[in-house]
């Protein structure tokens, strides 16, 4: 295929927009509080905060993944839709003057943002019996030595460390309800416990009276505060459990007529074999989880427990042949369920990587700035446009449309704009595939809140 040399590009035309999508996601946004969450709990020293933390949400939600993109937001007459945008320096001296306490406040302005999207949106978060509550850490890898608590963690990169928590049910994709960036040397579980506790509290808000709540984790985040956190709140919780010496003995006094055989109707990929696994056994046993700890802080509940038979050559191992036959993966849980339902369940754990992997291929491309404080700002942002992108792609009607599906088939929308009297109209283009789409969101965004699901 050749180009058409008939053909002469002029970037000239101040009346085309490139993201009118934007303007329907963003008024679902404001409907749900962005500009007065911002408004009411930052107290930044700085002028036009609500502004500022709108360019930076838009641009995000526009595709960018550094300071320098939101410059997006300033082309042709995006800003004629969008209302007043701010350059990228600007932006940069805003993220820079963000301190800790600013960014805590940050945060408590995405949980409020989050509450009035599930009010706006009631099928966000589904009408389930069951509301999950994930907690996982990933590592940020990050490049040159201006990276203010840049370090070496378990992933074994040079990075930051960024903590979310998520909300979801059977039925709803996830929704980020706590996030914290830390030193890229932070133990994955340090302090858990206290975003658990917040996310608990923020679930009431966004999901209907009467669901169980579960706490679910792997084994990074198997400690006695969070288990202790989901008791206090009467949530159920699973942890994958690392195999200390009381889960192997436990494991090994497991009848061998107890086991329940499972076939999985997708199969599950398995890290230590680093191959597709359909079928397992599943069995459980009473346990006491955290016998080292103080008799108060040590846990009865139930030891769940999944083995898949050993390919190949077994290693050597001292716990006998129960051990070099089979692989066992265990959880401790407090749920009624039974073992194989509560196993299924506990695997799908598993969906809060697909937010980080989201994140990381969005927003979080990158940590754009030196300074600390800057990047937690940052990691907020993106958290808010997260979910903002989760709102805007229910109301459409997309469901677990990914945010970078969102972007491609709703916020990019080409408009080109028209004044007629007093009205700015917006030509969009014939036989756009979305269209249907594109006109949920709007009818969503620009209506009353939606009526709660049962």
């Amino acid at each position: 295929m050749k180009a058409s040399h008939g053909i002469v590009p002029v970037f000239d035309d101040p009346n085309l927009v490139s993201a009118a999508g934007l303007v329907p996601v963003l008024e679902l946004a404001d409907s749900a509080g962005l500009s007065e969450a911002i408004a009411e709990s930052c107290t930044l020293p700085a002028a036009s905060v609500v502004v500022k933390a709108r360019t930076v949400v838009a641009g995000m939600l526009a595709g960018a993944d550094s300071i320098d993109d939101l410059n997006v937001l300033r082309a042709g007459g995006t800003a004629r839709v969008l209302g007043p945008v701010r350059a990228p320096s600007t932006i940069g001296t805003f993220l820079r003057s963000f301190t800790h306490g600013h960014v805590l406040q940050l945060h408590a302005a995405s949980r409020r943002v989050l509450a009035g999207l599930a009010g706006k949106v009631p099928a966000l978060v589904g009408g389930d019996d069951l509301v999950f509550v994930d907690v996982d850490d990933t590592v940020r890898e990050v490049h040159g030595y201006q990276k203010d608590g840049a370090g070496f963690g378990y992933s074994g990169v040079r990075g930051m460390n960024a903590l979310i928590t998520t909300i979801s049910t059977p039925s709803s994709a996830p929704v980020i309800a706590e996030c914290s960036l830390r030193k890229g040397s932070t133990r994955s579980g340090k302090s858990a416990d206290w975003h658990l506790k917040r996310t608990l509290t923020t679930v009431g808000a966004v999901t209907g009276p009467g669901q169980q709540v579960w706490v679910r984790g792997d084994s990074a985040f198997a400690t006695a505060k969070n288990v202790a956190a989901a008791i206090k709140a009467g949530a159920w919780f699973s942890f994958t459990i690392p195999a200390w010496k009381t889960v192997t003995r436990a494991i090994s006094q497991i009848p061998e007529d107890a086991w329940t055989p499972i076939e999985y109707p997708n199969a599950i990929w398995d890290e230590e074999s680093q191959a597709w696994v359909s079928e397992a056994e599943v069995a459980e046993t009473g346990f006491t989880a955290f016998v080292s700890h103080p008799k108060a802080e040590q846990v009865a509940c139930r030891l769940v427990v999944r083995r898949v038979k050993r390919l190949g050559d077994a290693p050597t191992t001292d716990q006998g042949e129960l051990f070099t036959a089979y692989r066992h993966h265990a959880f401790i849980t407090n749920t009624t369920l039974s073992a194989v339902e509560a196993d299924r369940y506990h695997r799908g754990h598993a969906i809060v990587e697909q937010v980080i992997a989201e994140l990381k291929a969005g927003p979080l491309a990158h940590l754009p700035s030196g300074e600390f404080s800057a990047n937690a700002a940052w990691l907020t942002f993106a958290v808010m446009a997260f979910n903002i992108s989760r709102a805007a792609a229910v109301s459409a009607g997309t469901g677990k449309a990914r945010m970078a599906t969102v972007l491609r088939t709703i916020i990019a929308t080409p408009a080109r704009l028209a004044t007629t009297g007093r009205r700015l109209i917006m030509h969009l283009p014939e036989r756009w595939p979305w269209t249907q789409a594109w006109t949920n969101l709007w009818d969503t965004a620009l209506g009353p809140p939606g009526t709660p699901t049962t």
